[in-house]
């Protein structure tokens, strides 16, 4: 920790700017300090899939890093985050050398890989209805919800689209539904959760 606290580059990153872009050469890691990151893969008629959603914490970049690919996706800040910047080689040298480091980046995997996994799972069998209600309460997992229950993360009803892998209009109509049903409260860009229940039920989820 003391090497990379010594070594690590953090900056700015305004909202809507590129930390780094789909194809380019993996040349370190980045750790999230502050703000939101959403990490996109654009098809062949460049329509953006949200893949991956960041936090305080998070740790983003890395698989490029170790396979020696380049980056597979494109993250861009949702809203204005400090990032901090551990370049390739310091990263793995650290890596090759700490094994409680290695472990816990392998765990890092793990979760992503299975998540992924349960993703192409709901897309190919879950209706969009149920998507989106999932994606509305995978948002409150990931970012929580403020005192007046509402999601702690501003998303366009495109972004909205883009995560739950169906059009915009699909999205607008059923968010709309949702709104007039009870189960959210629509605030402009931001989504208050009045019936979490119906809102699991509707998503065919149970504890």
């Amino acid at each position: 920790m003391n090497e990379i606290e010594a070594l690590k580059i953090c900056s700015s990153i305004k909202k809507g700017d590129t930390i780094f872009r789909e194809g380019s050469y993996a040349s370190g890691v980045y750790c999230i300090n502050a703000g939101k990151v959403k990490l996109s893969m654009f098809g062949d008629e460049g329509k953006e899939q949200i893949v991956r959603l960041a936090k305080p914490g998070d740790i983003i970049g890395y698989k490029a890093l170790l396979s020696g690919d380049k980056y597979s996706s494109t993250a861009s800040a949702l809203e204005d985050c400090n990032v901090c910047f551990i370049p390739r080689e310091i990263f793995l040298v650290i890596l090759q050398k700490d094994a409680a480091l290695s472990f816990e980046m392998m765990k890092v995997l793990s979760n992503e890989l299975r998540q992924a996994e349960e993703k192409i799972t709901h897309l190919a069998q879950k209706p969009v209805r149920e998507r989106v209600a999932e994606t509305i309460l995978f948002l409150k997992e990931t970012y929580g919800l403020d005192a007046d229950n509402v999601v702690n993360v501003s998303l366009t009803r495109e972004e909205i689209a883009n995560l739950v892998g169906t059009a915009t209009e699909t999205a607008i109509r059923l968010l709309s539904e949702f709104n007039k049903d009870n189960i959210i409260e629509l605030i402009g860009k931001k989504i208050k959760i009045i019936n979490q229940q119906k809102l699991t039920k509707t998503a065919n989820l149970y504890d």
